[in-house]
């Protein structure tokens, strides 16, 4: 899944494909790369980040959406949190609405997906946008994170999704320390007893810098979301062999190639 950022203070690129020529390049470059999932997002998600109200987002997300899904150059989905930018990006022809609130963000999300009849990628997050990486806690980070998905399926079937439009995402990187990352990264397999496919966000993610910083020496600075490559790769290759299914990722060409080496060495012919 290929990330088109139309905001202009994402974490990974901060804007610099904003405008209309240069978001249809990037959408374009990321298919032909390989990707058969474009998430257009039009409101960042970083920690910190301002709320941008519905109807900016739509002025964003919904010419993006009408070109790709026109052009047909892969499925196309929507990243947003709210109900209203769901119902137009499905009906411009997105496949799929990709929510970091899980539903909880806008009472209406639920009933706009199920009318819809789109997949639904729901994610695990402690707190809010503005304050998820304050001071996140946890007993059992795992246990805790597969209770909530546990509940939040519930909640989607009681409203009318059908569970086979269904997508778990724990939420690396929202509301977790590096710790919390790892362990979810490195149990991943018990989030798979849920029965349902994983979609999982590592790309470019701070814990990867962290984790250089640490272990390469430099400071955290030094290791800016452009230059985690390397980290991602592992990343990536670590949950394809842990049973992922759709990794969302920047860097489609690279990943992509990691994603295959390691689906023939976890899948042996």
């Amino acid at each position: 899944m290929g990330v088109v950022n139309v905001t202009p203070d994402s974490f990974s690129d901060g804007g610099r494909f904003d405008g209309a020529a240069a978001r249809w390049r990037t959408a374009s470059r990321l298919a032909r790369e390989g990707a058969r999932w474009l998430d257009v997002g039009g409101e960042s998600t970083r920690p910190g980040a301002a709320e941008v109200s519905a109807a900016e987002e739509l002025a964003r997300v919904l010419p993006v959406v009408e070109g790709l899904a026109a052009a047909d150059v892969a499925l196309v989905s929507v990243d947003t949190r709210k109900a209203a930018v769901a119902r137009a990006a499905t009906a411009a022809g997105a496949r799929m609405v990709n929510d970091v609130g899980a539903g909880l963000d806008d009472p209406e999300m639920l009933a706009a997906v199920a009318e819809s009849g789109a997949d639904y990628c729901l994610m695990h997050r402690q707190g809010t946008i503005r304050d998820m990486q304050r001071a996140p806690r946890y007993a059992d980070v795992v246990a805790e994170v597969t209770e909530f998905l546990r509940a939040r399926v519930a909640a989607c079937l009681a409203a009318g999704i059908a569970r086979e439009r269904l997508w778990l995402d724990p939420g690396i990187g929202f509301g977790k320390t590096l710790e919390h990352n790892l362990a979810l990264l490195r149990r991943l397999r018990e989030l798979r007893s849920l029965g349902l496919p994983l979609l999982l966000g590592v790309s470019r993610k701070s814990f990867i810098g962290q984790v250089a910083a640490a272990t390469g020496g430099g400071s955290f600075a030094a290791h800016a979301p452009d230059q985690r490559l390397g980290g991602t790769a592992a990343a990536i290759s670590f949950c394809v062999g842990a049973g992922a299914k759709v990794l969302r990722v920047h860097d489609v060409a690279v990943m992509a190639e990691a994603a295959a080496v390691a689906h023939a060495l976890a899948h042996p012919v």
